[in-house]
């Protein structure tokens, strides 16, 4: 099952994505096949886990290093290679400029702490080298941006995506908990949403 959790979820954003061609519907059914996934697993950790923080450097580093993200997105924008109609791919999606803000606020305070429980306590390790769960965490993100940015943005942002999951992972195995990677999930994604909104 362990395994079968990522497929299933990447399954959710597809069908959400190009099938129903809604993000709410990509977002809110990978939450629910992660959601059941665990519940079926019922892993040995605790969600306390999710507000654990033994030294209060992990959170700021987390939150400035990955807050970064977004505000380079937004000022770096043009030379992305975004598509001319990403505007009318975005809210042929439901994310109307009424729409945005609910789901930039559900996107930025609820999905960190249900990834970061998914990709680095249930699928985490503890090695410093780079781990399958890193990969898999990024490459569900692939699934999002085509058709929006050209291949080489895709291919920068998989790497740097790589990079994040690492980089969370011995966060948390430094910090012997997931608090500075959920709220640097949380800085990452709030920037990124506000640089995309504020773009398009």
């Amino acid at each position: 099952m362990k395994w079968i959790a990522p497929v299933l979820a990447y399954l959710a954003v597809g069908l959400g994505l190009f099938l129903l061609h809604g993000a709410w519907e990509a977002l809110v059914g990978f939450h629910v096949v992660i959601a059941v996934s665990l519940l079926i697993a019922r892993p040995n950790i605790p969600v306390a886990v999710l507000l654990k923080n033994t030294k209060i450097k992990w959170i700021i580093l987390s939150i400035l290093l990955c807050g970064c993200s977004g505000v380079t997105l937004f000022f770096l924008w043009q030379y992305f290679g975004f598509a001319d109609d990403l505007p009318a791919q975005v809210e042929s999606l439901g994310l109307t400029s009424s729409i945005w803000p609910v789901f930039i606020a559900y996107f930025a305070l609820v999905n960190p702490f249900v990834e970061e429980y998914f990709w680095r306590g249930y699928l985490g390790s503890q090695t410093r080298n780079l781990h399958v769960s890193d990969f898999l965490y990024a490459g569900f993100h692939g699934l999002i941006l085509i058709g929006k940015v050209c291949a080489s943005s895709i291919v920068l942002a998989l790497s740097m995506l790589v990079l994040a999951g690492w980089f969370w992972r011995q966060t948390a195995r430094e910090d012997h908990g997931l608090l500075a990677p959920v709220l640097g999930h949380m800085a990452a994604d709030f920037t990124i949403l506000m640089a995309v909104y504020l773009n398009i």
